[in-house]
């Protein structure tokens, strides 16, 4: 259950930041009731388990009506006054005192510029909390803290914000028509200008014309590529193959001749005449 509870987190921190521009670290704002809730059921430090719901760092904030609130219940709220007085306070600017619910009501009325999670026990401020655009709710239950998802009015603000920056706005469509004047004023006045060039390019190409046509030059507008013509198998392919014996029995004869004639070249042997010489003296 914790993973599925982390995705979900995730998925509602992703839209905020996405949809309404919150950035870590990411800035809670904790009424008495939700300080106290943590130091009862010992959800210390209240830093850590907020940045582990949000899954970025974390800075507290409260308001001095808040702790003004606080010290007006007594000595019971005291560990919860102190724990308060430790974090850190965001200017409301309210010169007598209010509730603390109307006092962060008026903090995150406009769109919550300072981009506030609102930290809170009470059920009529998470309820009104979610009803203003951009602005996420967190509450505890039991030891546990949960981030409220997204009501449908965020939804459908998020919604027609988009579809409103899809289409122009009047200035925007004014500064459209002043540019569309412009443009139209600086062709007329450049109109004249290029009829002249025109006129001055039909001269040029007419007297071109006239000295190619003198000179026997064909001028072609657009380039003709030469097409493949289709061609004949090679010739080589074509031949007959050759009998391995009959070339076989060439190469034999060839080889007989050639051991004949060297042999019928070889060196004749000359025979000596002084033995028969040397025979006939002894006789």
């Amino acid at each position: 259950m914790r993973v599925k509870k982390q995705k979900r987190h995730r998925k509602i921190v992703r839209f905020y930041t996405a949809c309404y521009g919150f950035r870590p670290p990411f800035k809670v704002l904790c009424d008495g009731t939700f300080v106290h809730h943590l130091l009862v059921n010992r959800i210390t430090p209240a830093d850590d388990a907020l940045s582990n719901v949000l899954g970025s760092p974390v800075k507290l904030f409260t308001t001095s009506c808040v702790l003004a609130e606080l010290k007006n219940l007594g000595r019971s709220v005291s560990e919860s006054l102190d724990a308060a007085q430790q974090l850190l306070t965001a200017r409301c600017n309210h010169e007598n005192r209010k509730r603390a619910d109307a006092c962060i009501l008026e903090l995150i009325s406009e769109n919550n510029p300072e981009h506030f999670f609102v930290a809170t026990q009470e059920y009529d401020l998470r309820k009104k909390s979610l009803e203003m655009p951009g602005v996420p709710v967190i509450y505890a239950l039991r030891n546990a803290l949960l981030l409220e998802p997204p009501s449908a009015i965020q939804r459908a603000f998020v919604k027609t914000s988009e579809e409103e920056r899809s289409h122009m706005n009047e200035k925007e469509y004014e500064m459209l028509k002043k540019k569309m004047k412009s443009t139209l004023t600086n062709e007329e006045q450049n109109g004249a200008f290029n009829e002249g060039l025109v006129d001055q390019n039909l001269q040029v190409q007419a007297m071109t014309k006239t000295r190619t046509a003198r000179k026997g030059i064909d001028i072609k507008d657009k380039v003709q590529f030469k097409r493949k013509k289709a061609k004949g198998p090679n010739p080589l392919s074509c031949l007959k193959k050759k009998n391995r014996e009959n070339r076989n029995s060439v190469q034999v004869k060839e080889k007989n001749d050639e051991n004949d004639s060297v042999r019928s070249r070889g060196r004749k042997r000359k025979r000596s005449r002084g033995h028969r010489k040397s025979g006939e003296s002894e006789g």
